[in-house]
């Protein structure tokens, strides 16, 4: 994604803390708070600009939905989003989710969204790719027992590579498409990236897995 510089957007995310919430290590461990109930929790990580994240909690009203996005240039599109649907069960963080760890602790979560996570086509850079066995740790220490990890990406290598990764880990692989919109979903919410590809005629894959309990 190509980011461009938006001098405001730090002033207009520090102007909406009851969006984008500010130290969010604080609610760690008890994030019914932010949102005033106890529904499971989803996070979505790299929300981008935050159209998937906005849909499922608009489609979802007994979820908690956050977003999770670093750079100051793409989550202020998420935030402008989250302004417009109004929604009490939508939150944002502008953090890196490598850091997770600090914001959630076991059972916080329930299920993990990433969708057209960075490839990271070279080997060398697999370590950074967000289905590698490393970030499986990380969310394995967060999400509920049996919690899910759903996975979307137009990259063959990357999809080819998560289920090895998964699969390895030990995880059950619930669902599993290799051309998404082929027998689309009926609740399947795109993302901007989705469509663009989708539209070009590139096959979407798609899996669900769900960590086993020990």
């Amino acid at each position: 994604m190509r980011l461009r510089n938006k001098p405001w957007a730090e002033d207009f995310i520090t102007a909406h803390p009851h969006i984008v919430i500010p130290n969010p290590q604080d609610y760690r461990g008890n994030w019914g708070e932010v949102f005033q109930n106890n529904n499971p929790l989803h996070i979505e990580v790299g929300t981008g600009r935050g159209q998937f994240v906005t849909e499922m909690a608009r489609a979802n009203p007994g979820i908690n939905y956050l977003g999770i996005e670093l750079y100051d240039s793409v989550i202020v599109s998420a935030l402008e989003n989250a302004i417009k649907a109004g929604l009490p069960n939508l939150k944002l963080l502008k953090v890196n989710g490598e850091h997770s760890a600090k914001f959630f602790q076991k059972n916080d979560v329930s299920r993990v969204y990433l969708n057209f996570s960075d490839p990271w086509p070279k080997i060398r850079h697999a370590r950074r790719r967000l289905s590698h066995e490393n970030f499986l740790k990380l969310y394995e220490s967060f999400l509920i027992d049996n919690g899910e990890v759903h996975f979307k990406t137009d990259n063959r290598e990357l999809f080819e590579f998560s289920l090895i990764s998964m699969s390895e880990y030990g995880m059950l692989l619930k669902y599993l498409s290799l051309d998404l919109h082929v027998n689309q979903p009926k609740d399947n919410i795109m993302t901007e990236y989705e469509e663009k590809f989708s539209a070009k005629g590139h096959p979407i894959y798609r899996l669900e897995s769900q960590f086993v309990t020990k």
